[in-house]
């Protein structure tokens, strides 16, 4: 089972049609595996919080398993374009 923040990336962006998308290994050790996500993807519009979870928990069915710690923040690319700075 590879859980690199590489692989992790690939996944989301091509089951979730991802816009964006930031993997970033926080693992502080050998003995724990952790991953803060951002995905940016249309297929989360009109969808509460927690249903995005689901996508993205689906999406990396196989991996959270193996995954100690897990953060994730989804948005719309409308959501995304708003937190852009300007």
């Amino acid at each position: 089972m590879e859980l690199s923040s590489h692989h992790l990336q690939e996944k989301l962006q091509h089951d979730l049609e991802a816009e964006h998308v930031e993997v970033e290994d926080t693992t502080l050790n050998h003995c724990t595996t952790s991953f803060r996500v951002l995905v940016v993807s249309t297929k989360f519009e009109e969808k509460p919080l927690l249903q995005r979870h689901w996508l993205v928990n689906e999406c990396l069915a196989e991996e959270l398993p193996h995954i100690r710690a897990f953060e994730q923040k989804t948005l719309t690319p409308e959501q995304w374009a708003w937190e852009q700075p300007k």
